[in-house]
Formats: structure tokens, C-alpha cells, sequence
């Protein structure tokens, strides 16, 4: 396992770095500031997309119905046991417990890291469930004062396609205009039109990433669309729970989601609940 670490500061402490020693107004701002901790980005191997199936279309098979290979626990070396094959589809069995909260559980990824693309899948939920799909996500970690390593959520890097039985759970009636129906833009840019089948039903999900233009699409129609490292996707961060008076380092994260090469992980997300996925493809689009 490679580690790459990366250190932090604020613009603010750095411009008090190189500030006049006689200041002492611009000193007080200074240690006012949200401070970002160091955080390590953690470079895991990756698979060999050429030894997985193309289909007519051209596009990857990520997920051959049968076995979880390519796959594996975000910040983990194996499929948490909270994740099943069942019917030819990717399950995760709910803890009831809610995100993050079971020892078996935790989010999954597809363990190879893309840049442009198009990925298409099917979703559907049990009542009132959760979930997400991630994309672009870093593996992150950082360590407190005492050393302990802290393994921070899929999220804190990643925009989330928001997966989610609106009708029944209260999620939906959160954030801000509906941001947080499924296929919104989490807690930023609401699905418009909402054309969600319920709970128990499948939808069909397909994202597009090429060259910072993002669009979510949701049983055939695009809901939702934006551009990544742009004043706009920084304004929208700022005004979400990403911000960075709220959460330093996720709107640092986030704001230069996809790191230094604009790439990054394909995952879903263990929010406690009954969820499945299938017929899950992508096209390389570089």
C-alpha cells in the first residue's frame, strides 16, 4: 500500500505567514480561521480494466452479476460481508444502524481510478432506504494529535448521486429545493424533473464526467447538470454542508475533486439500508 501525503494550510494562515510582524489585527484573523488539517491520500493498486469485458456498445462491464471481482471496501482490501450478490445484482444488506455505523459494512468501490466518462447502472430501494453513488472519490485518511489514524468518509472527496426512496424517507425533505431527492447533486443541485420510480421499483442511473461538465441522468432524462473546478462548483460548495466554515477539509477535498490528475474511484454507499445495483458499465471517454 502506497501513502502519498499532502499538508493543508489556509490561504489565511499563509498569508499571515508572509504579513508584517506589526499587524496585529490581520494576527487575530489569522488564528480565527477554519483550520484544514493534513490529511494523506492513499494510493491503493488498481485493476487492469482491460481484463473485464466490453460490451457492443463499447462500454466496460464493472460487474459481471456473478462474483465481486475488481471490487472492494473503500479503505479496505476486501468486500465488506454487508455486501452480497443476490439475483445478479450487488446488495447491501442494511445494518439498520445508519451510515458507517457497522463493523461489516462500509462503503463500496470499483478499484480502478477514471478521468472521463460515462457510466451507466440500475438502482432500486427498499422502502424508505438511502444510498448514493459516488464518483471521482479519493481514499483519505487523517491522524489526530494522538496519532490515531482516522479513515474519513467516501464523501469528503466525492459528488454524490443521491439514491434515495423519497417518499418515505426524510432525507428528502432536507437540504435545500429537494437537493437531496435521488439523482440531485447531494445537498447542492436538485434533480429537475423528479421522475423517480418507488421504492421497489428500478431506475436507471448514468453520469457523465468529460473535461469538468457533469450530468446526471435519471430513467432516460438529464436532471441535473454543472462544471467541476469552476467558480460555480465553488460557490455551490460554500453554500452546501461542504462549506468551508462547516467542513474545511471536505470543501478543500471537493473543490479539487479528482486530485492533481482529475480521476478517481467509482463507489456506492452503505447508508444501513436494503439497496441493489445492476447492469453496471462505463466508457472510457479520453
Amino acid at each position: 500500500m502506497k501513502k502519498v501525503l499532502f499538508y493543508s494550510v489556509s490561504i489565511a494562515l499563509a498569508m499571515g505567514m508572509v504579513a508584517c510582524g506589526g499587524k496585529k489585527q490581520q494576527q487575530a484573523e489569522v488564528a480565527e480561521a477554519p483550520a484544514t488539517p493534513a490529511y494523506t491520500v492513499v494510493e491503493n493498486p488498481q485493476v487492469d480494466l482491460s481484463a473485464f469485458p466490453v460490451d457492443a456498445e463499447g462500454y466496460t462491464v464493472l460487474f459481471d452479476g456473478k462474483t465481486f471481482n475488481g471490487w472492494r471496501g473503500y479503505l479496505k482490501n476486501n468486500v465488506p460481508s454487508r455486501w452480497i450478490i443476490e439475483d445478479g445484482c450487488i446488495k447491501i444488506n442494511g445494518s439498520g444502524t445508519g451510515e458507517g455505523q457497522s463493523a461489516e459494512g462500509g462503503d463500496l468501490i470499483f478499484a480502478h481510478k477514471f478521468k472521463n466518462f460515462e457510466v451507466e447502472l440500475e438502482w432500486k430501494v427498499a422502502k424508505g432506504s438511502n444510498s448514493g453513488i459516488f464518483y471521482l472519490a479519493q481514499e483519505i485518511t487523517t491522524k489526530k494529535e494522538d496519532g490515531t489514524v482516522v479513515n474519513e468518509p467516501i464523501y469528503i472527496s466525492s459528488p454524490e448521486f443521491q439514491v434515495l426512496d423519497n417518499a418515505n424517507h426524510p432525507d428528502a425533505k432536507l437540504g435545500k429545493d429537494n437537493n437531496r431527492q435521488s439523482a440531485s447533486l447531494y445537498d447542492m443541485i436538485p434533480a429537475v424533473p423528479q421522475n423517480q420510480n418507488p421504492y421497489g421499483e428500478w431506475n436507471k442511473a448514468k453520469i457523465m464526467v468529460y473535461k469538468g461538465t457533469v450530468v446526471h441522468s435519471q430513467n432516460g432524462e438529464n436532471v441535473v447538470e454543472y462544471h467541476l473546478w469552476t467558480q460555480q462548483w465553488t460557490d455551490m460548495l460554500q453554500a452546501s454542508k461542504f462549506s468551508k466554515d462547516k467542513w474545511p477539509l471536505a470543501f478543500e477535498l471537493l473543490n479539487n475533486c479528482g486530485g492533481l490528475n482529475h480521476e478517481g474511484y467509482f463507489g456506492l454507499q452503505d447508508h444501513g439500508d436494503d439497496v441493489w445495483y445492476r447492469n453496471i458499465r462505463i466508457k472510457q471517454l479520453d
